[in-house]
């Protein structure tokens, strides 16, 4: 999605492109036919700096794609080869990151000086603000919270090769996995008859909601696990909030209502009760209204309402 965001984060024009193969030169052409288009319907007379939020590990400085396994990308010039075409400036960073700078300039994290944001989905993903600054680490991978293990010796086997990962446990595909996990127990589940290949996590979230007994079992498995990861986060950051985004996070205050208690039982180091928990606030605009403030900032640039 190429968008036009204006200076309160308001998306003023989108442009949206299925890709339809993950080529490099048909994505760079791709990226810059939709950021013209969407800046012509925006009645942009020239185009400003351009933010590009892209998965996998990025290098901000030089906007290359160093790899991103959902590209099968390795060491690319995402951002130059942008600018080449549209002629302005191009900054590239993680598309996780960029959704955590997004949330914390105008959502659930507008004002905070400690921050996290978690966006759970297909995987985890994610991104901190500690003490106001935007957390890149040594090698630009710091908020890769999907990888850290919760359930090492009893968990699932994460697509990185590791088990128990919290991205194995605790993101929407985590969800399906408990669904079957716990299927035998329900032979006769409404819930499976026939859908295994079509079943997704908001299916289940809604039977659960409903009293599904199948679903409820697989939820309560779910929630554990949620709430163990994000324990582990108070211990690693002690944010003020932590956001939760991606399309999990759509459950809302069911999901939050059995979370929360049960984060607060596993909380020791940190003083219980100091950290939200709260659904992002920007949904699936985050990442790109995030790509817009690294680009009028300059770079991924994390500021309080005081600074």
């Amino acid at each position: 999605m190429a968008a036009v965001v204006d200076e309160q984060g308001t998306i003023l024009y989108r442009q949206e492109t299925d890709i339809s193969e993950h080529g490099f030169d048909f994505v760079v052409e791709t990226i810059a036919k939709d950021v013209r288009a969407a800046a012509e319907a925006a009645g942009e007379p020239r185009l400003p700096p351009i933010g590009i939020g892209s998965p996998g590990n990025i290098d901000p400085t030089s906007g290359a794609v160093r790899y991103s396994p959902n590209f099968e990308w390795h060491d690319v010039p995402l951002g130059a080869e942008v600018e080449k075409r549209l002629g302005v400036p191009v900054l590239v960073g993680n598309d996780a990151r960029c959704a955590t700078l997004g949330e914390h300039a105008f959502g659930s994290g507008k004002g905070t000086t400690n921050f996290a944001m978690l966006t759970l989905g297909t995987g985890i993903g994610g991104g901190i603000v500690a003490d106001g600054t935007l957390v890149l680490g040594n090698a630009f991978g710091a908020g890769e919270f999907g990888h850290h293990q919760i359930r090492a010796t009893d968990g699932f086997v994460c697509g990185c090769g590791k088990t128990g990962c919290f991205e194995a446990q605790a993101s929407g595909q985590g969800l399906l996995r408990h669904v079957w996990a716990v299927s035998p127990s329900f032979p006769r589940s409404a819930l499976i008859e026939g859908k295994r290949s079509k079943l997704g996590s908001k299916a289940v979230r809604r039977a659960a909601e409903a009293g599904d007994p199948h679903a409820l079992a697989a939820w309560a498995r779910y929630i554990d696990d949620l709430a163990r990861g994000l324990a582990n986060v108070i211990a690693f950051v002690n944010p003020e909030v932590i956001a939760l985004g991606g399309g999990v996070s759509s459950a809302g205050d069911f999901m939050l209502n059995a979370v929360r208690p049960k984060v607060e039982v596993l909380t020791t180091m940190v003083p219980r009760g100091t950290t939200r928990i709260v659904t992002a606030a920007l949904g699936n605009d985050a990442g790109a209204i995030g790509a817009a403030v690294m680009a009028r900032r300059g770079g991924l640039v994390a500021r309080t309402a005081t600074s």
